[in-house]
């Protein structure tokens, strides 16, 4: 159950990708990884060498996929964590340190081609960091001495329309969070005429309005008004399909957890606009919802959000920015758990050792349920982020505690 890989050395990665008849690209399911590989699959159909891209929801679900791989003239490149990577023929990018995307930027740079800013954007901001910080400041300036984005007042949303972008985003949590009804009742103080048609000054009502209402919300934690300005002054996308680089990075996240290929399908450039949009807004109403009628617990340096159905790894997400009074939080359903945190330290020993805990049934030796769990349990680990699928009939209390311990 080895989380160690090796990232790819841009020149032995670019002569592998050169020289090989077919690549697959195996990605993890986050909006970071999906973003890495909607470029590297636009490089490779530039070169006109076939590929197929194929999206993994933990590590054994991608190491299989690599253990599959066949043909000598084949390569594969993972896009995350996954075992059985030690072959010449398999790439991994899977830094620790950086967004995926940076390092799938760097790979397409050496085969020749030109990567997209704004599709390269918005994994960096999928990755947890700001566009243009860092290895990505040459990005955000390229796009915009090319007019491929704008900052403005506002709040980073997907859609031009402010109402639904508002109420379904997973990047802020106010009281009218996953009601559009609500949402629009919340902001017609703000929207004055046609929500198509707003100005700067209509944006920076809408913001303050929000930014309000997320800090003053019940149960707002002071990490909250940190969180929602992060999400003001967006990078809007003038000519793009979405409307802000923070509104794109959302969508790309709803998509790999929930309709990879159609998110495969945006990544790459095909219009799935419609079809995207309205996974996301499923994807963030059950989130936004099951946090509303969640359980909570509080442990030292632990939040625990019990739900009974929802996107664990949003609501942890959504949590760990708006809502835990910890810096970590646990988010336990049904055979399923995430982790998010809002500090930079890494969660893959947490993450695998919670794992080992369940499959020896070490939490409880008395236990058959946990031991019986053994092969069942598989995970994943991202950026201040894992995830963890398990034998339903283990119970939130042995979750909790496996946490408890690796934490």
């Amino acid at each position: 159950m080895s989380t160690e890989g090796r990232s790819a050395e841009p020149v032995s990665a670019t002569s592998a990708l050169e020289s090989a008849g077919f690549v697959r690209l195996v990605a993890r399911a986050d909006g970071d990884a999906l973003a890495a590989s909607g470029l590297l699959a636009s490089a490779l159909a530039d070169r006109e060498t076939p590929f197929q891209v194929t999206v993994g929801r933990t590590i054994a679900a991608r190491s299989e996929r690599v253990r599959a791989a066949s043909g000598e003239d084949d390569a594969t490149v993972v896009v995350g964590t996954a075992d059985a990577t030690e072959a010449d023929n398999v790439l991994q990018l899977a830094a620790a340190d950086r967004p995926a995307t940076l390092e799938a930027v760097d790979l397409v740079r050496e085969m020749g081609a030109t990567p997209d800013p704004v599709l390269a954007l918005a994994g960096v901001v999928a990755g947890g960091s700001d566009p243009g910080a860092g290895e990505s400041e040459w990005l955000l300036e390229t796009a915009l001495e090319r007019g491929l984005v704008e900052q403005r007042p506002g709040v980073a949303v997907p859609t031009a329309d402010p109402v639904d972008g508002l109420a379904y985003s997973t990047r802020l949590r106010a009281p009218w969070s996953g009601d559009p009804d609500a949402t629009r009742e919340a902001l017609a103080d703000a929207i004055d005429g046609d929500s198509d048609d707003l100005d700067a000054d209509d944006h920076r009502a809408i913001s303050s309005l929000v930014a309000l209402d997320v800090v003053g919300a019940d149960g707002a934690v002071d990490a909250a008004a940190a969180s929602i300005g992060r999400a003001l002054r967006p990078y809007a996308t003038p000519e793009h399909t979405f409307a802000t680089l923070g509104g794109f990075a959302d969508v790309l996240e709803a998509l790999a957890r929930t309709e990879p290929g159609t998110g495969t399908a945006l990544a790459m450039g095909h219009d799935v606009r419609e079809a995207a949009l309205e996974a996301w807004r499923e994807h963030g109403r059950r989130a936004h919802a099951a946090l509303e009628d969640a359980s909570t617990g509080r442990y030292d340096g632990l939040f625990v959000v019990g739900i009974d159905d929802g996107p664990v790894e949003a609501i942890a997400q959504i949590a760990a920015a708006y809502r835990s009074p910890e810096p970590a939080v646990l988010v336990v359903s049904d055979g399923e758990a995430a982790i998010a945190t809002r500090g930079a330290d890494p969660l893959g020993a947490t993450v695998e050792g919670v794992a080992r805990e369940l499959e020896t049934g070490a939490t409880d030796a008395d236990s058959e349920t946990a031991a019986d769990a053994g092969a069942a349990v598989e995970y994943d680990i991202g950026h201040r982020r894992g995830y963890l699928r398990y034998d339903p009939d283990v119970d939130e209390s042995t979750i909790i505690a496996a946490v408890r311990e690796f934490r």
